[in-house]
């Protein structure tokens, strides 16, 4: 998209309100006009757009215009105050999901009973291209050239703002530059649209790096709590589950069940024979949208964070307690069996501490993974060594391919789970920059093996089955190394401080 140039072309940028629902109370336009390049000022419903001959005149007119903000509609609003809020909301009155008769009884009659809370933050989706788009509006026509996810939606978009019929519109879709469901927001497309309809002019709108991670919409943050039950041969006979977040948030009327957050409960991969699943509706100004793996990227981290908590109060093996409870499934039984040979499960550690096992299924694809990790227990510090993954997603067409997908999902699933969280403040969004919104570098890359079962069943996805593995498969393998249960993401060196002073 940044490599768009149409004649006649200026660039625009937008000033935003730093808080959520903040209103405008004063701009300069005139200093904003007297900036060498600037040609255009237009207020629209997104802020106030400056357009100009060239991006850093765009910039310095921004500067020059001074806009002054309001407080926002939730001024508290803060990292704080959202945990607190998410911890609370387990609580609130809740939407049923599934609610299996015998959860009750099977509750009160158990043998053992364990419960857990987790926790999972905000996450950009950090894209290598920041937000852009060019528009054209003309009297009869509007041609658009937008690295989306959703030429539909952007379609659909630049009808809605300049009153022409869909097939009066183009929509040019180049490469994405990173999507991971970024993308399908039309933010973008919105701006250089109006700003277009406004000035008569070709308009391409570049969002800073900056702007990108400050007022992108969020994979959303989540909090969970498991309460389940256990028989005298260590089977989970019931499993209750309360999950509070939101990702159709601000996209239709009220409350309603969340699939994104509540797929992988309501049909959880395990056969147990009593499953309660209550979804409450989080109700924040903060912008979400789907992020990669949109349901296994929290769901994974709970459901199989918990089954290990499972298995060591059952005193069974991870691995073993897991195929227990797959009768139902040969293919999960037979990737978890794969994870666990290639790994050497069992055998001792050269190098590391501990493993972790996980497996989940999703897009019709089985899949398994075991972490190694050490812990430094001076600096709180993680290492992952090494995960080995095993995968049946059907027939495999392009090895490579396949390979780099199963790869590229942990490692971004792995950057999640050790560095990730957008932070907020005052009302706003505080990150800023991947100086202060961290990722995973190639330094810290663990060495990756991917094993494909030979599978003739139906062809499934691979570009997301491997991420909710990343993050349980590390939290296991920290507490077989060191006994320690970590709990809420991300994986921060203050984290693992605090919970081993716990053990």
């Amino acid at each position: 998209g940044l490599d768009t140039f149409v004649p006649g072309m200026l660039y625009g940028v937008v000033a935003r309100p730093p808080a959520y629902g903040a209103k405008m109370t004063s701009y300069d336009e005139q200093a904003a006009k007297k900036v060498n390049g600037v040609r255009h000022v237009v207020e629209f419903d997104r802020g106030i757009g400056i357009c100009a001959d060239t991006i850093d005149a765009a910039w310095k007119g921004r500067e020059a215009l001074n806009a002054q903000w309001g407080p926002g509609v939730e001024p508290g609003l803060s990292t704080a105050s959202m945990d607190k809020y998410l911890a609370d909301a387990l609580d609130m009155s809740a939407l049923e999901a599934r609610n299996d008769p015998g959860v009750p009884a099977a509750l009160r009659q158990a043998s053992k009973r364990v419960h857990a809370t987790y926790f999972l933050p905000y996450l950009s989706h950090a894209i290598m291209e920041p937000m852009n788009a060019t528009a054209h509006v003309q009297a009869d026509r509007c041609e658009t050239w937008s690295p989306s996810q959703s030429p539909s939606g952007v379609q659909g978009v630049a009808a809605r703002i300049t009153g022409l019929k869909p097939e009066q519109i183009k929509v040019n879709t180049p490469y994405l530059g990173g999507g991971y469901g970024g993308r399908g927001a039309t933010d973008g497309v919105h701006e250089a649209v109006s700003l277009s309809k406004a000035t008569g002019k070709p308009i391409k709108v570049i969002w800073t790096r900056e702007e990108d991670i400050k007022y992108e919409a969020y994979r959303p943050g989540y909090g969970h709590r498991i309460d389940a039950s256990l028989d005298k041969t260590g089977k989970v006979t019931a499993w209750s589950h309360r999950v509070a977040g939101s990702i159709v948030h601000g996209r239709g009327p009220g409350p309603r069940v969340d699939s994104g957050a509540v797929s992988g409960l309501r049909d959880l991969q395990y056969d147990i024979p009593n499953i309660k699943v209550d979804y409450i509706w989080v109700n924040k100004p903060i912008p979400v949208r789907p992020w990669r793996s949109p349901s296994g990227s929290h769901n994974g981290f709970t459901v199989e964070s918990f089954m290990d908590e499972l298995a060591h109060a059952a005193n069974q093996d991870p691995v073993e307690f897991r195929l227990k409870h797959l009768q139902h499934s040969p293919r999960a039984q037979r990737v978890v069996e794969l994870a666990a040979e290639k790994s050497g499960w069992g055998k001792p550690l050269t190098g590391a501490e501990g493993r972790g096992i996980t497996t989940y299924y999703t897009d019709e694809a089985y899949v398994a993974a075991v972490a190694e990790v050490s812990v430094d227990r001076k600096t709180g510090v993680i290492d992952v060594h090494r995960i080995v993954c095993s995968v049946d997603g059907g027939p495999i067409i392009n090895p490579d391919t396949a390979e780099a997908q199963i790869a590229g999902a942990l490692i971004m699933g792995l950057s999640a789970a050790l560095k990730e969280k957008v932070e907020f403040a005052d009302g706003g969004v505080k990150s800023a920059n991947f100086s202060d919104y961290h990722t995973l570098r190639m330094s810290q890359a663990p060495n990756i093996e991917v094993h494909f079962v030979d599978s003739d069943a139906k062809i499934g996805g691979l570009g997301e089955p491997s991420l909710p593995l990343a993050a349980p498969s590390v939290t296991n393998a920290i507490f077989d190394a060191t006994g320690a249960r970590i709990r809420r993401l991300p994986l921060t060196p203050e984290r693992v401080l605090e919970a081993l002073s716990r053990v």
